[in-house]
């Protein structure tokens, strides 16, 4: 007989060939390798219709370590192994069976998915628990989807949608709420009122380290809107660990503040006294244009300007104005002008001599580096230079509903806000949907 060759192609070798001219124990040798190559890939193929579980029993497992278009690459593991939920999430392979969607009319989804149309649409095409039917299958293939997951969840793992529910319920703190709906695996976190978002910051940085699990915010300190989204999170994988997400649960109620990591403070109606200084004005050389911008301001976060004095560039006369504040009932007094260098700016020391106490003046903010902050027993004082009247957003927008909410802002708040503390001074200003102050 001519000599041929036969080629045996497997994953784990490549090719080697038999000759029928090689002596009898070398042919014996590579017949039973290629009969032990042919039970592993039954084994493989056995792994897709049947149940990990009897697998196990036939002395190991099959687990998936690379999926690409045209090749499968697959790792035996003991048996004791074979349907531990970690070694499988370690893998990236959480899913019990892959089914081509052309076989999976009747079967229900595990999850939602995603469809997007660039510049017109991203949302839901499907959703989680949807019975796929003969008609979806086009539409599937124009998503790129060729096959579905059937899951079979061990006690260690978790479904994306639970992780989210426990996360945002986890995360949420006072004022923010969350509907327990989840799409696409996510979880919103809205403000049940307008308010100041608070993010405590290192808490947030400790739970996205844990890596499968995510949550992400709007910047700590941006005043929202009742309804408003303020965070988001969920579990990246479509099944994860469940120790995971209880360790970013534990994160979330244990922070070093003792609050939640996100929550709106509500912003208290207060009674603020405005003294206007400068000769210019109280002499009538021009119009004042502090009280009307600085009515609006106040109005917006839903306080009132209960007093509004003018004084001219005397110190003592400044104090006189701010007196007359406290008596007629203001819990906040906001001074306008006159805090530059130049010698006829007093504002400043007729604050002081109204009796502020843990003055702080000179902030890294444009505009408003001439700022100050003080107390007058327990009411805030807010001396705003003269930037607060040509420039829309200043400083004073940064600070007001960080004052209204109770806190305490000296130095080190100052020095903090250094870092995104540049106004672009945008033709149109959108803040606080910008960078500014954050």
């Amino acid at each position: 007989m001519a000599e041929q060759d036969i080629f045996i192609v497997t994953e784990f070798y490549g090719a080697f060939a038999l000759r029928t001219g090689d002596n009898v124990k070398e042919f014996f040798f590579h017949f039973c390798y290629v009969v032990l190559m042919g039970l592993l890939y039954m084994k493989v193929l056995l792994s897709y219709f049947v149940p990990p579980s009897l697998i196990g029993k036939m002395g190991c497992g099959i687990i998936p370590l690379k999926d690409n278009e045209n090749a499968i690459v697959w790792q035996s593991i003991p048996k004791k192994n074979a349907t531990d939920s970690k070694t499988r999430t370690e893998t990236g392979e959480n899913m019990k069976k892959r089914i081509p969607v052309d076989q999976a009319v009747g079967m229900v989804l595990p999850h939602d998915i995603t469809e997007i149309v660039q510049g017109e649409f991203k949302g839901c095409a499907f959703r989680k628990g949807h019975i796929l039917r003969l008609e979806d299958i086009e539409h599937l293939r124009r998503l790129g989807k060729e096959h579905i997951y059937v899951l079979e969840l061990s006690e260690g793992e978790i479904h994306e949608d639970e992780a989210a529910r426990l996360l945002a319920t986890a995360l949420a703190g006072q004022g923010v709420e969350h509907s327990g709906k989840v799409t696409e695996g996510k979880a919103s976190l809205c403000a049940a009122y307008d308010g100041l978002l608070k993010i405590d910051k290192e808490a947030l940085y400790r739970f996205n380290l844990l890596g499968e699990i995510m949550c992400s915010s709007l910047h700590t300190n941006t005043p929202v809107k009742k309804g408003e989204q303020v965070a988001a999170t969920r579990l990246i994988p479509l099944v994860g660990e469940r120790s995971l997400v209880e360790k970013g649960v534990n994160i979330a109620r244990s922070t070093d503040s003792g609050e939640k990591i996100v929550q709106v403070l509500p912003l208290p109606k207060v009674k603020a006294g405005l003294v206007v200084t400068g000769s210019e004005v109280y002499y009538g050389r021009i119009e004042d244009k502090f009280e009307a911008v600085l009515r609006e301001k106040m109005a917006e976060l839903g306080s009132e300007v209960i007093r509004v004095g003018f004084a001219p560039d005397d110190a003592s006369r400044i104090a006189a104005e701010i007196r007359l504040c406290l008596q007629a009932g203001a819990d906040l007094i906001i001074t306008s002008g006159g805090m530059s260098v130049d010698p006829d700016d007093v504002t400043r020391t007729g604050i002081r001599e109204a009796g502020a106490v843990d003055r702080v003046y000179g902030t890294p903010v444009l505009p408003g580096a001439m700022f100050l902050v003080g107390r007058i027993g327990e009411v805030p004082v807010l001396g705003l230079p003269a930037c607060g009247m040509f420039h829309k957003i200043t400083v004073f927008d940064l600070i007001l509903p960080r004052i209204l909410t109770g806190e305490s802002i000296g130095r080190e708040q100052f020095a903090a806000m250094g870092h995104g503390g540049l106004c672009r001074n945008c033709k149109h200003c959108q803040y606080p949907v910008c960078n500014f102050g954050k």
